[in-house]
C-alpha cells in the first residue's frame, strides 16, 4: 500500500525548461567565433553542467548553470555574460507552467507528498507559490548539498514524511536522476515519459505514465 509520494517538480509537476535552454544555446552559437550549431552548444552545456554539478564542491543550480555555460562559451569563443543569458532561465524556474494533468491529480490525491527537486530552494518556493501549491514536505538539492540521483536526497524525503522506502513511490521524468536514484534507494519508481522516449529494457521502472493524471490509477 502506498502511504506517500516523492515527487520530482520540473518535468513532472511543471514543464521543464528544455525549449528555453535550446534558445540560449542558439544565442551562444550565433555569437560564437567557432563554427558551431545550437544543438552542439546544448549538448556541450549539458555535459559540462553534469561535470560541474557532480564536482567535489557542491554548487547551487544557478551557479552550476552559469559556470557550465561560461565554460562552453569560452570553448566556442562567444563573448557576453553567461549570467545575462541565463537570466531568462532563472525567471522561468520561478514561474513555469503546470504540466497537463497536474492540477487534476493534486486535487484528488490523498497521500502526503514530498517534493524532491534539484532546483534551488528559493526558486522552488517561488514556483509553488506562483501556482498556489502546497505539499507536506519539500527537499531540495541546495538544502541537502547533493543532486539526484544521490541517495541523500531520497533519504531526506523519506525522513520528512516519516515513511519507509517500501511505503512510497518516487515519480519523475529522468531515467538517471529519478528512476535510477529511487531504485538505488530501494524505492519503486514511476517514470513520467512525457518526451515519448524508449527506455532501456533493464531500466528499473515500476510504472510508466505520460502525466500525473495517470498516476491516480496507479495509486488504486
Amino acid at each position: 500500500m502506498v502511504k506517500g509520494l516523492l515527487l520530482d517538480f520540473y518535468g513532472t509537476v511543471v514543464e521543464d525548461d528544455d525549449a528555453l535552454m535550446a534558445e540560449i544555446a542558439d544565442q551562444v552559437a550565433a555569437r560564437a567565433s567557432v563554427p558551431v550549431s545550437g544543438r552542439e552548444v546544448a549538448v556541450a552545456w549539458g555535459a559540462e553542467f553534469e561535470a560541474v554539478a557532480s564536482g567535489p564542491r557542491f554548487r547551487s543550480l544557478r551557479d552550476s548553470a552559469m559556470t557550465s555555460l561560461a565554460s562552453v562559451m569560452a570553448d566556442v569563443r562567444c563573448t557576453g555574460d553567461p549570467g545575462t543569458l541565463c537570466a531568462a532561465q532563472f525567471r522561468y524556474w520561478r514561474s513555469p507552467p503546470l504540466r497537463p494533468g497536474t492540477r487534476e491529480f493534486l486535487s484528488r490525491v490523498t497521500v502526503p507528498i514530498c517534493l524532491v527537486s534539484d532546483v534551488d530552494t528559493e526558486d522552488l518556493c517561488a514556483a509553488t507559490a506562483h501556482h498556489g501549491l502546497a505539499f507536506a514536505a519539500v527537499v531540495t538539492s541546495e538544502g541537502t548539498g547533493a543532486y539526484k540521483p544521490d541517495r541523500a536526497m531520497f533519504g531526506r524525503a523519506l525522513a520528512a514524511l516519516g515513511l519507509e522506502a517500501h511505503e512510497v513511490l518516487h515519480v519523475g521524468d529522468s531515467l538517471t536522476a529519478d528512476v535510477g536514484g529511487a531504485h538505488a534507494a530501494g524505492i519503486r519508481a514511476v517514470w513520467v515519459n512525457h518526451r515519448r522516449q524508449t527506455a532501456p529494457r533493464d531500466a528499473p521502472i515500476a510504472y510508466e505514465i505520460a502525466d500525473l493524471s495517470e498516476l491516480t490509477e496507479v495509486l488504486r
